[in-house]
């Protein structure tokens, strides 16, 4: 198969695929977001009602688990109202300080080395979510710059083929260049 071809198709196709995943998040109406929220506030509330009985670090941990699947909840109803891919990065932020915020209040039940070493647990485990949204968000731009690029290359190639032509069908090989390419 001819590579330019195949370069074009996986540029395509990863552009769909990117363009999809933004559709498909967008999709809650503002009334269903206002009540959902609404709805989250409330769980939290009854949430954090059920910690009352508790005591000690028993009732820490379980507000620190009210409050982080309030906070989570939260940013997974920004992404679905909004679809943007920034509001993805906050839930993924949202989701690894909240496991954060759980795990070192857990932590609080032990001492000395034990305690140490579980603390610096959640935070290895923390600080490696957060590189690897770090690292998604630089493949994510290093891909959507080599299909820009791949895409400019092709529609340079066409354009070329077209100053063979004169008239009417290079104008009409022009357009088709511009449209399959996307330029303007």
């Amino acid at each position: 198969m001819n590579t330019t071809l195949t370069l074009r198709h996986l540029a395509l196709a990863a552009t769909a695929v990117l363009a999809l995943g933004t559709a498909q998040a967008a999709n809650f109406s503002k009334a269903v977001y206002d009540g959902a929220k609404t709805d989250v506030k409330a769980t939290y509330q009854t949430e954090r009602d059920a910690c009352k009985p508790l005591t000690a670090n028993a009732k820490d941990i379980c507000v620190e688990q009210a409050k982080a699947h309030e906070k989570v909840a939260l940013a997974q109803l920004e992404v679905n109202y909004s679809g943007s891919n920034k509001d993805e990065q906050k839930l993924s932020e949202a989701r690894y300080e909240a496991a954060y915020a759980v795990a070192k209040e857990k932590c609080d039940d032990l001492a000395g080395n034990a305690k140490g070493v579980c603390v610096q647990e959640a935070k290895t485990a923390r600080d490696k979510a957060k590189a690897n949204l770090k690292l998604t968000k630089t493949v994510t731009a290093s891909t959507e710059t080599a299909i820009e690029s791949h895409l400019k290359a092709d529609y340079k190639l066409a354009r070329e083929k077209c100053d063979a032509l004169s008239g009417d069908p290079k104008d009409i090989c022009v357009a088709s260049a511009k449209a399959r390419f996307n330029e303007r």
